[in-house]
This record gives C-alpha cells, sequence and structure tokens, in this order.
C-alpha cells in the first residue's frame, strides 16, 4: 500500500512538470509563428479612387463568376426538361438561365444605363 502511495506522489510532480513545459512550448511555438507570419501592409497608391476602383473591380468579377455559374445551371436545367418533358422545369430553367445571364453580365449593364 506504502508503494503505490509512493508512486502517486512520485507522478503529480512529473505530470506537472510535463503540463508546464508542454504549455510552455504551445506559448512559444504560438509566438514563434506569430512573428514569422507577419507581413507588412503594402499600399497600393497614394490615390484611394484606384484601391476603391480596384475593389470594385473584384467584386464585380465574383460576381460575374457567380452568373456564369448560375447560367450553365441553368443550362443544365433546360437539358433535363427536355430530355423529361417537364414544363415547369423548363420554366425554372430559363428563369435561371437569364437570371445567370443578367448577373453575369451586371456591371455592363449597369456601364450601360449610366449607373456606374
Amino acid at each position: 500500500m506504502k508503494i503505490l502511495m509512493k508512486m502517486k506522489k512520485n507522478e503529480q510532480p512529473n505530470t506537472l512538470c510535463r503540463r508546464v513545459r508542454r504549455r510552455y512550448f504551445a506559448g512559444a511555438l504560438t509566438v514563434l509563428a506569430f512573428t514569422l507570419c507577419t507581413v507588412p501592409a503594402m499600399a497600393a497608391g497614394s490615390d484611394p479612387l484606384t484601391i476603391v476602383n480596384s475593389l470594385s473591380d473584384f467584386i464585380f468579377n465574383i460576381i460575374k463568376a457567380i452568373g456564369v455559374i448560375i447560367l450553365g445551371w441553368g443550362v443544365v436545367q433546360v437539358g433535363m426538361s427536355i430530355q423529361s418533358h417537364d414544363a415547369s422545369q423548363r420554366t425554372q430553367g430559363f428563369l435561371c438561365l437569364f437570371g445567370g445571364l443578367m448577373i453575369a453580365f451586371a456591371k455592363e449593364i449597369l456601364t450601360t444605363i449610366g449607373a456606374i
């Protein structure tokens, strides 16, 4: 019985030491990662209007990509509706197709009507 009690007493400092060591190294590695992963901020220029225009172009490119994906899904729906002779699916397909076209060419439509 005394041997088991001695083992438990000996284990506690060892596990405590392991926990402290593990937390120390985790903290040190976190600080090292933050130090090594810093990236200096590079300004795109002194004119804020060019920054806003480049952000606008980026957002419109994302919208165009989403529109092309919706357009492709509309083509798939129309093709499946023609194969299955389903009128409601064909209507949904054409709505999806035209909606995808409008989303894909949103920037061109807005510049044509003079909104941008």
